[in-house]
């Protein structure tokens, strides 16, 4: 997805015949009281607005991190957003819209997926605060979408920023298993290199999103939805767990009346919504639905109804007793690995006790005790699978063992596990391993304490 700013004020808002004496439409009754979306230039200035630089960055991570911050840093209270998610429980969206940008500026932004999502963009518009937004280019999108994010641009002339996937792992998939390997053993390969690698690059440069969850939106998996969470599966700018704020002001809303506010405000939409498209995504994986369906029908129809999920929001969906948030069941049926990169060494059960058991190695060994349905692991992949590809040739080997259902046991008594992931260094000439102390696992951590034992 892209990032934008718009450095609206309010007479942006006047621009478009708004005053305190009219009702604009609104979700729900919330009235826009001219307060609401009236705020000094002054207030914001100190706020440097991303589409005012002479060129578009290459990436949301380089943009949010760059942000020029001011002379005087406040220190940042820690914030309940379990409490604060009760209290805006009856919010509107723009209420909540508001209290997000207020809060975060310039380090959130809007997951902008090219659907009815525009919403979210009218409503940071309307609060006459800047607002940056972010977009996923999958390279597999129709034509209108991207004729649509270009509408979007111009009418709200703010720059897109979008992330685009690794196109070495897009070649490899394509050329080991085909360009419609999805329609065969599923959607969740092509989206985890498509989408959400490519969103967990974005977020790293954030301490905010904002996305478009609704509660109706799939049947089973996102009912619970709150409009505000620490985000349990991403990591932000600080990194680490609980780096990253979710926002969702939508979450309590109808699709009718989300259609009801668009038309109301004239708001720009993609035109395969007239051509029966109620839910968008890419192209091989999206079709027009009849009247009555439910909206996420149109997506990846060939598979189960409860699995009609990419991976963005896996943190959000409801699963069956007895499962885990965003993969299988933990005894590992029907769970597909993680951690694939070719520098990187599966152990097996012998394979881990022989190396536990060595005084004399040939090499140092780092090795994550793992299981495919936590969604921390799932949160580390990319990071891991870099930190593999880094120490290739080093001297350094990176193991993965995956220590879950008969295995934890064994790992919990023998390989000091507490909880996943546990990540621990063999040393060279030693034979009881170190375990990794942080909950901070990017690149530059886990090779801080590699260098450090080596």
């Amino acid at each position: 997805m892209a990032l934008a700013v718009s450095s609206s004020s309010s007479t942006a808002i006047s621009a478009r015949s708004f005053s305190s004496e009219i009702q604009a439409p609104q979700l729900g009754s919330f009235r826009v009281p001219s307060q609401a979306v009236t705020y000094s230039s002054q207030r914001w200035s100190s706020v440097k607005a991303v589409n005012a630089q002479p060129k578009r960055s290459d990436s949301i991570v380089p943009l949010a991190a760059t942000v020029v911050a001011p002379e005087e840093v406040e220190k940042v209270e820690v914030e309940d957003f379990e409490q604060l998610a009760k209290e805006l429980e009856s919010a509107s969206p723009l209420q909540i819209m508001d209290k997000a940008l207020e809060k975060f500026g310039n380090d959130i932004a809007i997951a902008f997926s090219g659907a009815e999502d525009v919403a979210l963009i009218e409503y940071a518009h309307l609060t006459g605060r800047p607002y940056r937004v972010f977009s996923l280019d999958t390279g597999r999108l129709n034509p209108e979408t991207y004729q649509f994010f270009d509408t979007v641009e111009k009418h709200y002339g703010i720059h897109i920023e979008y992330m685009f996937p690794d196109s070495v792992e897009v070649q490899a998939l394509v050329r080991s298993k085909g360009l419609f390997s999805f329609y065969e053993d599923g959607h969740q390969e092509c989206c985890r290199v498509r989408k959400v690698r490519p969103l967990r690059r974005a977020l790293k440069g954030l301490r905010a999103w904002i996305t478009g969850q609704r509660k109706d939106q799939s049947p089973g998996t996102r009912s619970e939805v709150p409009v505000v969470q620490v985000d349990p599966v991403f990591e932000g700018l600080d990194g680490g767990a609980g780096s990253l704020v979710k926002w969702n002001p939508v979450a309590n809303v109808q699709g009718a009346d989300v259609w009801n506010f668009l038309r109301a405000m004239n708001v720009p939409v993609n035109s395969l919504h007239s051509q029966g498209y109620i839910s968008i995504g890419c192209e091989p994986c999206t079709r027009s639905v009849l009247p009555g369906q439910h909206e996420r029908e149109g997506r990846w129809w060939w598979e189960d109804a409860k699995a009609k999920e990419c991976g963005l929001h896996k943190g959000n969906l409801k699963q069956e007793e007895g499962q885990e948030n965003g993969a299988a069941n933990p005894n590992g049926t029907a769970t597909a690995d993680i951690f694939t990169s070719q520098n990187l060494v599966t152990l097996s059960r012998p394979g881990i006790e022989n190396l536990a058991r060595l005084e004399n190695r040939q090499e140092p060994w780092i090795v994550v005790l793992y299981a495919p349905w936590c969604q921390f692991c799932q949160g580390m992949e990319a990071s891991y699978d870099e930190l593999a590809n880094k120490l290739a040739g080093s001297g350094v080997k990176v193991g993965k063992f995956r220590a879950d259902g008969d295995q934890k046991e064994y790992a919990q008594k023998e390989l000091q596990l507490g909880s996943f992931p546990t990540i621990l260094f063999f040393p060279k000439h030693s034979s009881r391993p170190i375990k990794y102390p942080s909950e901070k696992r990017d690149v530059d951590s886990l090779m801080a304490f590699i260098n450090a034992l080596r």
